[in-house]
């Protein structure tokens, strides 16, 4: 299937409930149970619901990966990559950065152990210098996370 083709049918099934073609934009925050815990696979918006899950499923086909994520806010997604991270990892930063990354960083991050290099990012000079500190072709090589660059 090409781009194109993916672009507009992936994630883009009918609606089962009302027949429409193109995925509605739920904007409810919550979804009826039938029951305690018994639910159509959705319960609070902030977890999942359909129209993010079509989003989700259209981006994953389009990069041509098997899962897609969508957040609410790139801070969500920020907080979700860093939690990633481990005890004596180290990311090189922009200092010049949104103050709700800059407090994640500091107040949930760094008492972690987790390190973060402040880095002028318009300068490439410090960021040469910012990369030094790792091994002699700039890339933190984790034994665990071999397949991870930090950058």
């Amino acid at each position: 299937m090409k781009f194109e083709t993916k672009a507009i049918c992936v994630g883009q099934a009918a609606d089962q409930a009302t027949g429409a073609t193109i995925v509605p934009i739920y904007q409810t925050s919550t979804f009826t149970q039938e029951e305690v815990n018994k639910n159509k696979g959705y319960e609070y918006s902030r977890v999942a619901n359909p129209t993010r899950a079509a989003l989700d499923a259209c981006l994953a086909s389009l990069e041509e990966g098997k899962y897609g994520l969508t957040f609410s806010s790139g801070l969500a997604a920020e907080h979700s990559i860093l939690s990633l991270l481990r005890p004596g990892d180290n990311v090189i930063v922009p200092e010049d950065m949104y103050g709700g990354t800059y407090r994640l960083i500091k107040e949930i991050f760094e008492p972690y152990s987790i390190t973060f290099t402040f880095t002028d990012f318009n300068d490439i000079e410090q960021i040469q210098k910012a990369f030094s500190a790792f091994d002699k072709d700039g890339l933190d090589r984790n034994p665990d996370k071999s397949d991870i660059e930090d950058f």
